[in-house]
């Protein structure tokens, strides 16, 4: 059946073309994120997107790689910036490249725990570290993902209680300057490896122990070929969930805070199942047969630090803020 187009009609509908086509294109259906990260759907940050996904799915739909299958690990803040990505799980290391200031937050001994870490973000000074990512890098820092504490897993039975039982000790660190200092200022002798061939270093002896959060030991077996775990608790594992800022920008003010509580609940639930299973670990481990202990704590942080401070990277750190991070309670 046809109906006679009216002059009034004819308006209404030329002015709903132009309002669609005044939209951006993104904003004229559902957008779709696509979030890149590099671990496995194994991890509990992938469930953690499935909550933020649910969450969101009025408004956005995120699609989710993982195992560094979009994009190949390191890439992904690139991507970002070049509006390749629209969201991402970005190492502060990362960011440190770019950002030398950064380097403070990838320090060994910054921070006590998961609870500190989080308290920092959101301070005044997490924020001011975020704007600078906002502004240098153009991209949104949503807030920190905790993977894990890192320890010192060891083969060797000697009992580690300071910086300085570990001297000589060949401790697998990733490859790279920065993971190097990390395992001087533990008091080890740092040993470059990558990470698939760490079970048989250590089984061959090439190596005498590792550092990896507990969840790390468990999925590769590091502990079929240890003797004991030294609960150093040396780094607060994180990274960054981030999001492409032309995405951040073209939401609107109640979008944004929408969005930006859905992922502060993923997050903290993330956090508090990391936590829970670390804590299961350590009497897992225990059970079976392995020493696990902690050291003199203040000690480590104590060396570390002075190490740390001693570096090249310490030079473009904010004034004033180790201290302050220190004094958190």
């Amino acid at each position: 059946m046809n109906f006679p187009l009216n002059r009034r009609s004819a308006l209404r509908a030329g002015a709903s073309l132009a309002a669609a086509v005044a939209l951006p294109a993104w904003a004229q259906a559902q957008p779709n994120l696509r979030f890149a990260a590099v671990f496995s759907d194994k991890d509990i940050r992938a469930d953690m997107m499935k909550m933020l996904a649910k969450d969101v799915e009025k408004d956005f739909k995120i699609e989710v790689f993982l195992n560094s299958t979009l994009f190949r690990q390191g890439t992904e803040l690139v991507a970002l910036q070049r509006d390749n990505l629209e969201m991402g799980n970005i190492a502060p290391q990362d960011i440190s490249k770019q950002i030398p200031a950064w380097s403070l937050l990838t320090s060994a001994y910054l921070f006590r725990d998961a609870n500190h870490l989080t308290a920092f973000f959101a301070s005044d000074m997490g924020a001011q570290m975020k704007k600078m990512v906002e502004d240098q890098l153009k991209v949104k820092v949503l807030g920190p993902t905790f993977f894990g504490t890192r320890h010192v897993g060891l083969k060797t039975k000697k009992k580690i209680n300071v910086p300085a039982d570990l001297a000589g000790v060949k401790l697998r660190m990733p490859p790279g300057d920065s993971w190097q200092l990390l395992g001087r200022s533990i008091g080890a002798n740092p040993t470059p490896m990558a990470y698939a061939e760490t079970y048989t270093g250590l089984q061959t002896g090439a190596i005498d122990g590792q550092d990896n959060p507990l969840p790390n030991v468990q999925n590769m077996k590091f502990n079929e070929v240890m003797s004991q775990i030294v609960l150093t608790s040396h780094l607060v594992g994180y990274d960054l969930l981030t999001l492409n800022m032309k995405v951040w920008q073209g939401m609107s003010p109640d979008k944004q805070k929408a969005f930006q509580a859905a992922a502060d609940k993923a997050i903290a639930w993330s956090t508090a199942e990391h936590l829970k299973r670390e804590k299961e670990l350590a009497e897992g481990f225990k059970t079976a047969g392995l020493d696990v202990y902690a050291p003199n704590l203040a000690a480590f942080r104590d060396h570390a630090q002075k190490v740390y401070l001693a570096s090249a990277e310490a030079k473009d750190w904010p004034a004033g803020m180790l201290d302050k991070i220190n004094a958190m309670k």
